[in-house]
């Protein structure tokens, strides 16, 4: 699953603001607001955490599970080469 801490520091990577995100991810800017809150992506739909994490991966975006990272958490990183 991915994290609220995961899309914001991907938009981050990317410098992208929350209605650059919501734009390509096809999903209004309150909703990406909510899974970026305390609140989480655990709120929204299964389709709309999709998108996200969607048009974050065709940017560039690779999501890092917590046994991907020795000693880590979840977390994100660029793809190679961009």
């Amino acid at each position: 699953m991915v994290t609220a801490a995961q899309i914001r520091a991907a938009r981050a990577l990317l410098g992208w603001s929350g209605a650059q995100l919501a734009e390509a991810a096809g999903i209004s800017l309150q909703t990406i607001r909510r899974m970026e809150s305390d609140l989480g992506p655990g709120r929204s739909s299964a389709a709309n955490v999709d998108a996200v994490r969607r048009a974050l991966e065709m940017a560039g975006v690779q999501f890092l599970e917590p046994d991907d990272v020795l000693g880590g958490g979840p977390g994100v990183r660029l793809k190679p080469g961009l």
